[in-house]
């Protein structure tokens, strides 16, 4: 046999009617497939001890030389199928392969959650003679099946995302095609099959076939907690933001107390570095920054005990900080792009002073400034994703790719909780008081403050307020 592809993966479920589909690809002639080849009880089919020679202690030991013969199996294309327990050891190697053809196969999940259960009562989990069909009825759990639908959607996405983004393709299959020997036929072809099936393979027989809520003891609640649930997403937060990286580089290490703050853009660094180098009693260029991933692990290896932080702010706080500081002030943190991105896609164009007469003005122009925000951030301005403009959520996910926080502290609370920081890290017993923040210029955002613009905010950056648990902005002294 002639094709594109060395080998096959069927990913499947239990009780997704995959062992059907394994029966009738093996009917072809020139198809092999060994059954869960990866599955971390047993190799390939409970009882066997072995897949085309390799034992499951050599499996175990070397995964990828199970690959390699599967691929190098003599007499058609072999292949296996992959759950989504199976060993994540070898889920790489198969999903980026382009000469591994890529079945999935999906069922209801409902449906399989279901057959799960009644199984796992029943200790049956083939039929093949009616006969001998072991009836019983599961009892729904609520949580029980969140937990399963969670577990399935995740494996799920993650194929497909791994699979465009390597740009392949795959064959796809639902429980309800499986009866359909035509579609069966098309996948041969589609595997480069010479062969065909003739009829299907009817040895195996479904094993619970009548309706969902007659196959369970607790239908009512069933179809209450179904009611409820959300498992269309219709609830989700829609987020076209771009994926952050770790931003080692902006981290700023304490010149010698075991503390690392990971600032996110827009909060309060400024004043937190200044914290810092009170801590240790030196001017703030002692502080460690610029640093790239293989400094930061060196530092993180010799100081025993560390605590990394971060600090959350207020979102439309943190939106009129930026506005100030990298839209209107020409000092350091002064961002020209978003300043000509403003003027040619907005027609806001600075004062020549940088400074409105009136709030009412600066006002106005700051809500400006948050349409642009909000454009920014979904890919519908010239200018690409700006740091600046990120979520606080985008940027604690980004962290996490080299490393996470051990606090998340909220500008609020720092005075109480960075004295706690120091006694966890055992460093400064009266730790210095924290710096004042200076207020935003020229207007600070208490003098321009109304509903309006916390609305634009919640809007832009809804992950934060739902994840932090913001509500509507409060100047400090009323905190």
């Amino acid at each position: 046999m002639t094709g594109m592809f060395e080998y096959f993966v069927l990913f499947a479920e239990m009780r997704t009617g995959s062992n059907f589909l394994e029966t009738n690809l093996n009917a072809l002639a020139d198809i092999q497939c060994h059954g869960e080849a990866f599955n971390a009880n047993f190799i390939g089919y409970p009882k066997r001890t072995e897949v085309l020679g390799v034992s499951r202690a050599e499996r175990d030991a070397a995964p990828q030389e199970l690959i390699s013969t599967i691929r190098a199996a003599p007499g058609g294309l072999h292949g296996f199928r992959y759950f989504h327990d199976h060993d994540a050891r070898v889920f790489d190697t198969i999903v980026d392969d382009p000469r591994c053809a890529k079945i999935i196969l999906t069922r209801n999940p409902l449906d399989s959650y279901v057959s799960w259960k009644i199984a796992a009562e029943t200790g049956q989990w083939k039929l093949t003679n009616v006969k001998r069909r072991r009836a019983s009825l599961a009892h729904f759990d609520a949580q029980e099946f969140d937990r399963h639908l969670d577990v399935i959607r995740g494996f799920q996405e993650k194929i497909l995302t791994r699979l465009q983004v390597s740009a392949q393709t795959a064959f796809y299959l639902s429980y309800d095609d499986l009866r359909d020997i035509e579609i069966l036929n098309g996948l041969a072809a589609w595997l480069g099959s010479g062969d065909r099936l003739a009829k299907l393979d009817q040895s195996l027989k479904p094993q619970n076939p009548a309706a969902l809520s007659d196959r369970v003891d607790n239908p009512d609640e069933m179809e209450q907690a179904l009611a409820r649930a959300d498992y269309f997403q219709l609830s989700r937060t829609p987020n076209f933001e771009p994926r952050r990286g770790p931003a080692v580089p902006y981290h700023v290490a304490a010149a010698r107390a075991p503390l690392l703050f990971m600032p996110v853009p827009g909060g309060p660094t400024d004043q937190m570095e200044q914290w810092l180098a009170l801590l240790d009693d030196v001017p703030r260029n002692e502080l460690q920054t610029g640093m790239n991933q293989k400094r930061l692990r060196q530092w993180l290896q010799s100081h025993d005990g560390h605590r990394g932080f971060t600090v959350l702010r207020h979102p439309l706080a943190r939106a009129h900080s930026v506005f100030c500081t990298a839209i209107l002030s020409d000092g350091p943190a002064a961002e020209p792009k978003m300043q000509e991105g403003l003027a040619r896609q907005f027609k806001l164009k600075r004062p020549p002073n940088g400074t409105w007469s009136t709030a009412e003005e600066h006002r106005d122009a700051f809500s400006v400034f948050l349409d642009f925000a909000q454009a920014n951030m979904a890919g519908q301005t010239a200018l690409a994703p700006q740091p600046a403009l990120c979520s606080q959520a985008g940027a604690l996910s980004g962290f996490a790719e080299f490393t996470v926080p051990d606090f998340v502290l909220r500008e609020e609370d720092l005075t109480q909780m960075l004295p706690v920081l120091c006694a966890l890290a055992g460093y400064g017993d009266a730790p210095p008081p924290l710096p004042v923040s200076r207020l935003d210029e020229p207007f600070p955002l208490a003098e321009v403050y109304d509903a309006a613009l916390e609305k634009k905010a919640a809007q832009i950056y809804r992950r934060d307020y739902l994840l932090f648990g913001f509500g509507d902005w409060r100047p400090p002294q009323a905190a």
